[in-house]
């Protein structure tokens, strides 16, 4: 039988992905009530955070407002290493290649080459600056066209996000959390003033309500469903050859801006032991042509999807990656007007918190964005590095 406490925390957190497990840990290690659920059993592979690394950076090319969450991101990977044992954040480089003098274009920026080493600068992150010379000479796997420059960060690497999220859970409960997984909410009402959430197996009538449910927020607030779109990402696992060089620690993370249209760039990773095998590297890029519902998308990946990728992207720029897609899934991005978050209390219900949409770059931020909501939802102040995220500005 559920007790009162628990129908009656002092937080909930609905939805345990990135974001939520990062917001509940950190409400039960400052004493909260807290109570998190999730209509799946995270991690899972339904909404954005699977498929064994996510980009993280420091020098951020989507707006300097980001840094402060990256550093202190980077911080808080450590700290939760050191208490659970587990190996989340691999620091093995980040590159980033455009073309001098040109567009490159990610999540919604047309300077994002050029705002990533305004923003190392600005912050102090250590990078080096690179010539065609200099990107053929330390990454011979990139086959260049000779006016490329580059952005290198020691500091950059990837996170493992199914562990980052598990750790998190598990340290959530160990500080007191309770957990009610495969519970999905029904509606999220006010009554007399006090929000009530309502689920397919309890009524709950906490402090505070935290959203943090990616591509089914909108479903929840549908009020923000104008401001938010729900698109299909697809991952992709090509088959290396042997010896071509794409270990962790001879190739970095990379984002590389071949040309100077909107779609023309992709991104990838070293090769990480997982279920493409150990000759794999993924890699893929973002479509924001057309938009989905957690409800509707194609989960399967067409082999013309896998064929357009290698032709587009990868022939005759990365040495040594063959055709072969050794595996693909897909993901959900949860997209906010110009990328940026949505991190806020709703201005008709200031019980509850919204937490979404992460517009695609969130992952490496969340440790901090638990952090910092955890002491919004206990205080009532909103920090400092949430600021710049606030309904009012979308």
């Amino acid at each position: 039988m559920t007790n009162d406490s628990t129908l009656r925390p002092d937080v909930l957190v609905i939805g345990l992905g990135a974001m939520g497990s990062a917001i509940t840990y950190q409400l039960a290690k400052r004493g909260a009530k807290v109570v998190g659920v999730d209509q799946f059993s995270p991690p899972h592979a339904h909404g954005s955070t699977h498929d064994e690394t996510r980009i993280t950076r420091q020098g951020i090319g989507e707006g300097r407002q980001f840094v402060p969450l990256a550093l202190r991101s980077h911080a808080l990977w450590r700290e939760i290493e050191r208490e659970t044992g587990r190996e989340l954040l691999t620091q093995c480089g980040g590159l980033i290649v455009a073309r001098a003098g040109r567009a490159s274009h990610m999540h919604e920026q047309s300077d994002f080459f050029g705002d990533t080493v305004r923003a190392a600068r600005e912050f102090g992150i250590a990078h080096e600056l690179l010539d065609v010379a200099d990107i053929e000479a330390c990454y011979p796997q990139l086959a260049l066209d000779g006016d490329e420059t580059g952005y290198f960060e020691p500091g950059a690497g990837y996170l493992a996000p199914e562990a980052c999220v598990s750790a998190q859970l598990e340290l959530a409960v160990r500080h007191g959390a309770t957990l009610h997984n495969g519970e999905r909410v029904l509606a999220i009402r006010n009554e007399s003033g006090q929000t009530v959430v309502q689920t397919d197996q309890r009524t709950y009538t906490p402090g505070t309500t935290i959203v943090s449910a990616g591509p089914w927020l909108p479903g929840l607030l549908p009020q923000f469903a104008p401001k938010l779109v729900v698109r299909r990402q697809v991952l992709y696992w090509f088959e290396t050859e042997t010896d071509a060089g794409y270990g962790a620690n001879e190739f970095p993370i990379f984002i590389w801006h071949w040309g100077s249209g909107s779609n023309d760039v992709f991104y990838g990773f070293p090769q990480v032991d997982g279920d493409a095998g150990a000759h794999a590297i993924k890699i893929a890029t973002e479509q924001c042509e057309t938009s989905t519902t957690p409800e509707h998308v194609k989960r399967d990946v067409a082999a013309e999807e896998i064929a357009t990728m290698f032709e587009q992207h990868i022939r005759g720029r990365l040495r040594g990656v063959t055709s072969r897609c050794v595996k693909a899934s897909t993901c959900l991005y949860t997209n906010a007007p110009s990328a940026n978050f949505l991190i806020d209390r709703l201005p008709d219900a200031p019980d509850v918190i919204m937490v979404s949409a992460c517009s695609g770059h969130g992952f490496k931020h969340s440790a901090a964005i638990g952090e910092a909501v955890a002491t919004m939802a206990i205080t009532g102040e909103k920090p400092e590095s949430l600021r710049p995220f606030s309904i009012a500005a979308v």
